[in-house]
């Protein structure tokens, strides 16, 4: 009898030679075969911040709904190539999915392509221009939740001012769209909203974030706002705001949770922050990779069985929810994690 393995590799070697149809037949034909238990690995950009610890509780409820072995790893450092060679682990070790969340699209092609090669189904998460995957999952369409945090930090400054933008890395691909669909909002419907410098990088780091935020404070003394993106970002800051006592002058808002960012919510350093859950969406990543495992399709309109992604839309390989919180001080209390 052939393994799950056997069968992947088969599939793989066919795709070599066969036409497109061909190929989509052999690999249904390889997953016509198993149906689990699977051995699925999330690999996020970086271990132990609550934003992925966050995420490993979705994984983990995945793996005891499912009864698949699903688990969780990540790199001890915000770095594309200790990333990809996480994922090279996971090749060695014949996993049948990954599920990645990319710290750079572009640097981690080759390593997806050749996981791909090795009969693993790849799905990916807030990467949308990602190539080597069956799918990549969005909580929802960047530019758009881009634009709404930069309508909450515009009615913050009351229309007028300058502000500085925040990225956890100048090549993470969602983070500029952020920050990218906010300028242009801004540009469109803000015209006395002054941008000042360029995007400032963090690296997923609170520390880097409150010592660039310290720099931007310096340069430009009449600032009133701070857009964030990586989950961090704002904490630090709401800190640089604390320490000048400058809570009741500036605007902070940003991509982050209240976990990380709800102390400086709560004394008004933070204004609002947006959000998707990471559980819910590496329930989602995991229930995908089941899915093309078991030979399904995704289809627009499908109910994926998690919040902010029961009827979806397929452009594509991506698959966009509608996922997306706003939080400000208000309803705070309502989002314990």
């Amino acid at each position: 009898m052939m393994t799950r393995t056997t069968l992947w590799a088969a599939a793989s070697l066919l795709a070599l030679t066969l036409p497109a149809a061909a190929q989509e037949a052999a690999e249904g034909a390889a997953a016509e075969g198993s149906s689990g238990p699977y051995d699925i690995a999330t690999v996020v950009k970086i271990a132990g911040i609550q934003w992925f610890n966050r995420m490993e509780e979705g994984v983990k409820q995945f793996a005891a709904d499912t009864g698949n072995n699903a688990f969780q790893v990540g790199p001890a450092q915000a770095d594309p190539q200790q990333q990809a060679a996480l994922i090279e682990d996971m090749i060695a070790q014949g996993v049948d999915a990954i599920a990645v969340v990319p710290m750079s699209p572009e640097a981690l092609e080759p390593v997806l392509g050749r996981a791909q090669e090795a009969g693993i189904v790849v799905v990916s998460h807030e990467a949308a221009s990602q190539q080597n995957v069956s799918y990549d999952i969005e909580a929802f369409k960047n530019e758009d939740f881009g634009a709404t945090l930069m309508e909450n930090l515009a009615q913050c400054m009351g229309g007028e001012g300058e502000y500085a933008v925040f990225v956890g890395s100048l090549t993470s691909q969602t983070h500029n769209q952020w920050v990218d669909g906010a300028i242009a909002y801004q540009q469109a419907n803000y015209p006395n909203m002054t941008l000042v410098g360029d995007k400032n990088e963090t690296f997923d780091d609170q520390q880097q974030a409150y010592a660039a935020a310290q720099e931007v404070l310096r340069a430009h003394p009449n600032i009133k706002g701070f857009q964030g993106s990586a989950s961090t970002d704002v904490a630090g800051i709401g800190l640089a705001i604390e320490e000048r006592g400058m809570e009741d002058q500036s605007c902070v808002v940003g991509t982050s949770l209240p976990s990380i960012a709800g102390q400086y919510i709560e004394t008004g350093a933070v204004d609002m922050i947006g959000f998707w859950d990471p559980s819910l969406a590496g329930y989602v990543m995991n229930s995908v990779a089941q899915m093309v495992l078991n030979g399904e399709e995704v289809t627009s309109g499908m109910d994926l069985g998690q919040t902010g992604y029961e009827s979806v839309t397929l452009d594509g390989k991506v698959i966009y929810g509608q996922a997306w919180v706003e939080v400000n001080k208000d309803n705070l209390a309502d989002y314990p994690f």
